[in-house]
């Protein structure tokens, strides 16, 4: 081995053992934010369910579906700057990296226009032409859209800042941001207690105020600390051409996954009604809860894999992602288990008054959420090369299934959990079918991600759940009971993540960190 190769190695080994432990930095930062908002997020959701009631709760998740139709193209154009800017990072190019931030401005500023002034127009006769919603709210209701279509777009002009933010791994900044946000949320419910003006209406306006102020505080922050986020009009017509072709085909991709999520809110609200919309709305709430536990850790994550592949440190980028997947599924396993059995309990003592459906309905997210996270870091990877035209035209023609499928159960007096079964069962085939795709474009082995990752998660998950399990069956229903369930869950779900599902060298590298931090005490 020559002194060339043996340097090369060592520089290796270093860049990924410094990654890791940002990986690791940035993790506990997100997790910090995420059990303040978590707090934060419960009781809001209490309080609004109360100052609305279930009917303005319904009606507020309904048209907020129809606007969130839209966002596919904001995803899309987030998923696009995002890449961009940290495969610049990863290759240290900052000319590059100015021009990707400037074009992504004016792409997102045109965008805004586009989508405010076709929304207002599409959502308004949408809204009040085809919508299943009470007469006497209507005009509400159409506060909520207009109010909801302005924050959408101010949402996006900010993207080519929280994207700046997320490449440079500045998750403490980001965490701060979001705990704000969360806040101010906060204090919209009390002041709502005040307002001597429809809730629904006033809830609207002041969402609109929060999504200005922390668009304010994102641009002054980026401008101060980014030599980047100086925005010159210098259009690069290339550059344009592919960030355009990029987003094109992720907004392809995304197209079926909002029809899958936000197009059933209406599906549901045409066929059942504002009732069943707001037990759908707490479903989505917990799922937003709960799956900030792994978008955290994916957040952190995400960066390093794109630098890895931009850098030709592919081995490391493998690691990344099969390490990532087989991790946030044990994250999202920890609460899955104990939330799931004891759904009953628990939306009672969160909100009191429970809409039907809601307990169906939150059991069944947790299975949604199984069938993604399982491929979340693929997803990752495959962005990372950069090409994205057969993937997303492949995912979108499979995924799109649920939403007619959703629609045929319910031209037949199917029930409302039909869409539930539909989303699980079609979205756990795309692991299989992203795996397929991407091993070849990463030199990633199937085989491999299959034995760390589908088996060893699956074979983790079963194992966990059977001591809960028998408390769950075994004791009368009762808060007793719920805090049993979740002491055995966590206690279970600790010894078996950590001897079966961890390799010898992760256990020891757990050991070792705990020891410093011991230590460090």
């Amino acid at each position: 081995m020559t002194d060339n190769t043996q340097s090369k190695e060592n520089q290796l080994h270093t860049e990924a053992i410094v990654s890791n432990k940002r990986i690791a930095k940035n993790t506990v930062l997100l997790y910090i934010r995420m059990i303040v908002m978590i707090i934060i997020g419960l009781y809001t959701s209490r309080v609004v369910l109360q100052v609305l009631g279930v009917k303005d709760y319904g009606v507020y998740n309904a048209v907020g579906g129809v606007v969130t139709m839209f966002s596919i193209l904001s995803n899309s154009l987030s998923t696009a700057v995002s890449r961009y800017l940290t495969f610049e990072l990863g290759r240290g190019d900052k000319n590059k990296l100015r021009e990707v931030f400037s074009s992504s401005i004016n792409v997102q500023v045109t965008i805004a226009l586009i989508i405010v002034i076709l929304g207002g127009l599409i959502g308004g006769w949408f809204l009040n032409c085809h919508m299943n919603i009470p007469q006497e709210r209507m005009e509400a209701a159409n506060w909520v859209l207009y109010c909801s279509l302005l924050s959408f777009a101010v949402g996006l002009i900010s993207i080519p800042y929280t994207a700046t933010i997320t490449a440079h791994e500045r998750m403490d900044v980001y965490a701060y941001m979001t705990i704000l946000e969360a806040v101010l949320k906060l204090v919209i419910v009390f002041a709502l207690y005040l307002s001597p003006f429809d809730k629904l209406t006033s809830y609207a306006i002041l969402l609109l105020i929060v999504s200005i102020i922390i668009r304010v505080i994102y641009g002054v922050f980026c401008e101060k600390h980014f030599s980047e986020c100086k925005y010159t009009w210098n259009p690069n017509k290339k550059l344009l051409k592919e960030l355009s072709s990029f987003a094109g085909w992720t907004f392809f991709g995304n197209a079926s996954w909002v029809f899958n999520t936000q197009g059933i809110n209406i599906l549901m609200n045409i066929f059942f009604g504002v009732t069943v919309n707001a037990a759908r709305g707490i479903a989505m709430q917990v799922e937003s809860l709960v799956t900030q536990l792994v978008n955290n850790f994916m957040t952190a994550l995400n960066p390093q894999i794109t630098k890895s592949y931009a850098s030709g440190d592919l081995e490391n980028m493998h690691q990344l992602i099969c390490r990532g997947a087989k991790f946030s599924f044990f994250l999202m396993l920890v609460l899955a288990i104990p939330i799931s059995l004891e759904t009953e309990n628990i939306l009672y003592l969160w909100l009191g008054k429970v809409p039907e459906f809601s307990v169906i309905f939150v059991r069944l997210t947790f299975l949604s959420i199984i069938s993604t996270v399982l491929g979340n870091t693929l997803v990752t990877g495959q962005l990372a090369t950069g090409k994205v035209k057969k993937y997303q035209i492949t995912m979108t023609l499979i995924g799109v299934w649920v939403f007619p499928l959703t629609w045929l159960a319910y031209q037949l007096g199917g029930s409302p959990v039909w869409a539930y079964v539909f989303f699980i069962i079609i979205y756990f085939a795309l692991v299989f079918v992203r795996l397929y795709m991407v091993k070849d474009l990463i030199k990633l082995s199937w085989r491999r991600y299959l034995n760390e990752v589908i088996v060893k998660s699956i074979f983790v998950g079963v194992i966990s759940l059977i001591a809960p399990f028998a408390c769950y069956i075994i004791m009368p229903h009762s808060i007793l009971r719920t805090f049993v369930v979740f002491l055995v869950s966590f206690i279970s779900c600790g010894i078996v993540i950590y001897w079966l599902g961890m390799y010898k060298q992760e256990r020891l590298a757990i050991k070792k960190m705990i020891t410093k931090k011991i230590f460090s005490i």
